[in-house]
């Protein structure tokens, strides 16, 4: 849930990267926090398991205008995406207010997709929360390697297996190259401070501007 600080005049938005492990979470967040300039971006943390991480940082979008007199600052995260880490997964959903579900493309990884989607859903669900009022768009990571001799999942059959009723903005992506990195970021930012201003102007009686 977004946080107003009347003390700084901004309101505190937070996105959450989730998906399997090695599907590129950390690759997207390094990514764009080397495309964001010096003078609205945090420093980029980590907090390290035994093979795994999650990732953060704060930045203040030069572009998606105010909720009344309060600046926006987004905080992104990653989660791990080794099962075994699903209390730390729990722990950075709290209060998120948008996500990113970034999925691998590999055949051998199909279903730790679908297993990943379905911990979200649980997670979220265990926090009182619906997958189907969040805002969410989904991202089809390592397409490069279609062509390769390594078996790549045809993205209608991902849309099958993840947005079977086109209910959420997907985006074909190699974060590695940074490929469909930015505008999986660039939507994710959009939906999440739209539905963030309409819930705060319904209860505070805030006006957004740009």
């Amino acid at each position: 849930m977004a946080i107003i600080s009347f003390r700084s005049d901004e309101i505190h938005c937070k996105i959450v990267y989730y998906g399997p492990g090695r599907g590129g979470k950390t690759t997207n967040l390094m990514t764009i926090h080397k495309a964001l300039g010096e003078h609205v971006r945090g420093e980029l943390l980590s907090i390290d398991t035994a093979g795994d991480r999650t990732l953060f940082f704060d930045f203040l979008p030069m572009d998606l205008g105010k909720i009344g007199k309060f600046r926006i600052k987004i905080s992104l995260y990653t989660v791990p995406g080794q099962v075994r880490y699903n209390d730390t997964r729990k722990l950075v959903l709290k209060g998120v207010d948008g996500i990113v579900f970034v999925s691998d493309s590999l055949e051998a990884r199909r279903n730790n997709n679908i297993e990943s989607l379905q911990n979200l859903e649980d997670n979220l669900r265990e926090q009182g929360k619906s997958i189907s009022s969040m805002p969410i768009v989904l991202q089809y990571n390592k397409r490069d390697l279609a062509g390769s001799k390594v078996a790549v999942i045809p993205l209608e059959e991902m849309e099958k297996d993840l947005n079977p009723q086109g209910a959420y903005p997907s985006f074909a992506a190699s974060a590695l190259r940074g490929d469909g990195v930015k505008e999986t970021f660039k939507k994710i930012c959009i939906l999440t401070v739209v539905d963030v201003s309409t819930r705060l102007l319904k209860n505070k009686g805030l006006t957004a501007t740009r």
